[in-house]
């Protein structure tokens, strides 16, 4: 016997504004600054000012595939050709944005080694200038996304009504990979930016010329951490690697539970993440509890109210 939920939205997330906002805002901030440099640097002659203005060009892109994903989440979240909701599309957004993280963290060790076998002079004092603004910008951005951050958690610790009929709480932004993701490009670019001022100081005052390659090669390790973690916890999540997260054994033991000691046994459980804090599965259960019915499942899984959907198969041993 083979019982799914009643016909409903298939919408398990509530849309962003808090975040997509933050991210929107941040976007304009760093195209505001890339244009500025790099007409600075084209006007003056600094090739300081262009480099850190095509630099944020990188950043602007990233940040504006996160706001993009947004929208688009939001724009679609009606459209019925989503199975599980547009959720995905937010994370298909961080992974992307993950990858030019390490486009950026690569591009920075090509550079570094190039100025280690092929020294350039600096203009010291406008390289630290350049540096300092780029820093200024990232702290205002990152105060910006970390407020949408806590936005979001609030707005997400009130709990809130699924179209399943229940209220559903759940720990908020660190969950939301696409605001991660620019968050980490406006991390990524301040620490190098104070990598950098660390560096510049350094030739400037003791002539270390060696130190910026070495900073910049210390940043890129950095910056491809980041990259790597936020690519792994992207990826897990599109390619539905959540079996061994706790709610799947929770599934089964309550399901286990059910009837006498033993008399049921789940035979078959496939369970995967259609929301922040929000989870489907399909299970197959042997039971020899006669009255057992799929719809007394549905209940006793009610207790975990991260399971937003499911499709319960019960069979009976003995073809009862």
């Amino acid at each position: 016997m083979t019982q799914t939920a009643p016909a409903h939205r298939h919408r398990f997330h509530q849309d962003q504004p808090a975040a997509e906002r933050g991210t929107r805002a941040v976007l304009w901030i760093t195209l505001v600054t890339m244009v500025l440099e790099i007409t600075a640097g084209w006007w003056y002659g600094s090739m300081a000012l262009l480099a850190d203005g095509w630099h944020m060009g990188t950043h602007a892109l990233a940040i504006g595939v996160s706001a993009f994903a947004y929208a688009a989440a939001r724009r679609l979240a009606n459209d019925h050709r989503f199975a599980f909701g547009t959720w995905k599309i937010e994370v298909l957004g961080g992974f992307a944005s993950a990858l030019f993280l390490l486009a950026v963290a690569v591009l920075m060790v090509v550079a570094s080694f190039e100025r280690f076998f092929d020294p350039q002079p600096i203009r010291y004092r406008e390289a630290i200038a350049v540096a300092c603004l780029g820093l200024l910008v990232n702290l205002v951005c990152a105060y910006i996304l970390g407020r949408s951050s806590e936005d979001h958690g609030h707005a997400h610790g009130h709990g809130h009504e699924h179209h399943h009929g229940h209220s559903h709480a759940h720990g908020g932004a660190h969950d939301d990979l696409n605001l991660r993701s620019a968050y980490l490009h406006v991390l990524a670019d301040a620490a190098t930016s104070v990598l950098a001022i660390v560096a510049l100081a350094g030739g400037w005052l003791w002539g270390w010329d060696w130190l910026d390659p070495l900073m910049g090669i210390a940043g890129a390790v950095l910056v491809g951490v980041w990259a790597k973690g936020l690519i792994r916890d992207t990826s897990s999540v599109l390619l539905d690697r959540e079996m061994d997260h706790p709610v799947v054994d929770e599934i089964r033991e309550v399901v286990e539970s059910l009837g006498a000691p033993g008399s049921t046994r789940v035979t078959d459980l496939h369970v995967w993440r259609v929301g922040r804090a929000s989870y489907a599965c399909a299970l197959t259960a042997v039971s020899a509890e006669p009255g057992l019915t799929p719809e007394a499942v549905r209940q006793a899984l009610a207790v975990h109210e991260e399971v937003v959907h499911a499709t319960i198969e019960l069979q009976h041993e003995g073809g009862q």
